[in-house]
């Protein structure tokens, strides 16, 4: 250490050459919010100064820009349906150098192995991948989920050097009610000096304030720009997400001004492989935000110091003397084109192209996730109808659903409403510990026809959804999931016709982000060909029918659940 100090110090004061030197290069400086043409010099993966320097090796970068490696303030991995290696081979070559992950989807399905299973997989990625100990595993106590985590299960792996603490505070009710087992994680928390991630959506007033004093610190599900000023207003940093489902950033936009700014950063929480693909990863935030008037520094701002001052990661997201050389060259700033990227001083993507390999790692705990009861040929039968009947209702380009009350008819086993509107059939198999739970619901909108689709995907607590409109291909294509140990299958007349397999938890495939692309590409046809409306993407849809913390009716493995008054529906 001793000598290194030296060296780098020798290089900055012009006593030694760097061993590396960007020349007449435009720095975005996102300290002073200006831009100007000088060197930077770069020895033993740090900043050693800027100014005129001389280098061995010079590299003439005559108008392109450098600013700091971007960071994503909050993501799940897992949502991504890749490794972890392979995930941070996409989003490097997308100028994305440091994470702040929570891993409470693999930990729903496999618990403390599974938070594990993410740290090693991200031990020799050529970015910063810090994790957030998922708070809530379960997400509720209305569903069962593949593993529970109590404090004491967290007190073992809490003072990693990479656990920056605890993730998103998802059961608020409980944090404001000071129940026993979320409190307990707090304090575990706090006793650690580590920090507390929210999720409030809706919170208000006093409640709020009760929440924030928990240690809550960010906020990323606000969708209107007065909600995150309330939050601002009471020192949250809040972050503005731009993930598959849920997109934010235009919308939060109008509640910040010079001074709100510094305490904003860019997420995307969940990131689908298509998303990743063609619109990019944390640099889609920042075009996004430059295209609505946003100054370009302020943005790249909001990707790289804002997150680092957040979470006080130290040396990182910045470009200055004894910061570490998370770097990348721009061709252009406002269509924030990444032409190269540097991680510690090394050039590790260039032109779309990583130019690292990926480490595979042991990932055996991490199989034969499914394990479910076997299926009746009644299981999914319903146990009758009525005029009012409760019917989650689909609403376009969205997470929430509505809670319909329909009058419903069967018809040689399909269902429909009384001005013949056609109903399907929705079931959660519990998939973790063989229980033989199923819950059975209907569902508005889709358009599906003659057919199934299945998923191990089913937020949070991943247990097997199924969709159709008949009980034999709903029974085939679960019966598959469990052959293939977790994925998504679709079946028409008894059979499946295409399935995607995800064996890492039922969650992750071992294929590299554009097969896994090209595969799910094959899947939407068939699904859209099978009738169901381009208004929805029917794997994600399906994954979030299950997720008894977004209104206004969802399903779970216990039966049909009311988000609004958080109980199960009469």
């Amino acid at each position: 250490m001793r000598d290194m100090i030296i060296a780098l110090m020798d290089v900055a004061a012009g006593r030694a050459k760097a061993q590396m030197v960007f020349k007449n290069i435009n720095l975005v400086n996102v300290f002073t919010g200006e831009i100007y043409k000088t060197d930077v010099a770069v020895h033993d993966g740090y900043i050693a100064g800027i100014g005129r320097y001389d280098g061995a090796i010079e590299m003439e970068m005559e108008g392109k820009y450098l600013c700091p490696g971007f960071m994503d303030g909050h993501v799940h991995i897992e949502s991504s349906m890749v490794t972890p290696g392979e995930f941070a081979r996409a989003i490097a070559v997308r100028g994305t150098t440091g994470i702040i992950a929570d891993p409470h989807e693999i930990a729903n399905v496999k618990g403390i192995n599974g938070i594990r299973y993410m740290l090693e997989g991200t031990e020799n990625v050529p970015i910063d991948v810090y994790i957030m100990l998922p708070s809530c595993v379960p997400a509720t106590p209305f569903e069962n989920a593949g593993s529970v985590l109590k404090a004491e299960d967290l007190f073992e792996i809490i003072n990693h050097p990479r656990v920056l603490g605890l993730g998103e505070l998802m059961d608020f009710p409980s944090v404001i009610h000071c129940e026993k087992s979320i409190i307990n994680k707090i304090v575990l928390s706090k006793n650690a000096n580590k920090f507390i991630d929210g999720h409030g959506p809706g919170i208000r007033d006093k409640e709020l304030n009760a929440y924030m004093a928990a240690g809550v610190r960010t906020e990323h599900e606000c969708t209107a720009a007065e909600e995150a000023a309330e939050r601002l207003r009471l020192g949250m940093h809040i972050m503005l997400r731009e993930g598959s489902a849920a997109r934010n950033v235009i919308d939060l936009l109008p509640a910040l001004n010079d001074t709100s700014i510094n305490r904003c950063m860019f997420c995307t929480d969940d990131r689908h492989p298509e998303d990743i693909l063609i619109d990019g990863h944390i640099d889609n935030n920042i075009r996004i935000a430059i295209r609505q008037g946003v100054d370009p520094v302020k943005a790249i701002q909001m990707a790289t110091l804002n997150v680092a001052r957040c979470y006080n990661l130290e040396r990182v997201g910045g470009i200055a003397p004894g910061y570490k050389a998370d770097l990348l060259v721009l061709n252009d700033l406002k269509k924030v084109d990444v032409h190269q990227v540097y991680k510690n001083g090394k050039l590790v993507a260039q032109d779309g192209k990583a130019l690292f390999d990926i480490k595979s790692i042991n990932d055996s705990k991490m199989r034969n996730s499914v394990n479910i009861k076997s299926l009746k040929e009644d299981c999914f039968k319903l146990k009758g109808t009525s005029a009012g009947m409760r019917v989650i209702g689909l609403v376009p380009h969205s997470l929430v659903t509505k809670d319909l009350r329909r009058q419903v008819t069967p018809v040689d086993g399909k269902y429909y409403t009384e001005n013949g509107t056609h109903l399907l059939k929705i079931a959660v198999i519990e998939r973790h510990h063989a229980t033989g739970n199923i819950g059975l619901g209907l569902v508005e909108g889709l358009g599906l026809r003659n057919g199934a689709v299945a998923s191990t995907v089913a937020h949070d607590s991943h247990n097997i959804v199924v969709i159709g409109d008949n009980d034999a291909d709903m029974k085939a294509a679960v019966e598959h999931l469990q052959e293939i140990g977790g994925g998504i299958a679709i079946a028409a007349e008894g059979a499946v016709r295409k399935s995607l397999s995800l064996p890492i938890g039922g969650l992750m495939s071992d294929l590299s982000l554009e097969l896994l692309q090209e595969k799910l590409e094959e899947m939407h046809a068939i699904a859209y060909e099978m009738g169901v409306s381009r208004d929805y993407d029917p794997f994600m849809t399906l994954a979030f029918l299950a997720l008894p913390v977004i209104p206004e009716l969802k399903l779970t493995d216990l039966g049909l659940f009311d988000v609004v008054n958080f109980k199960f529906a009469e």
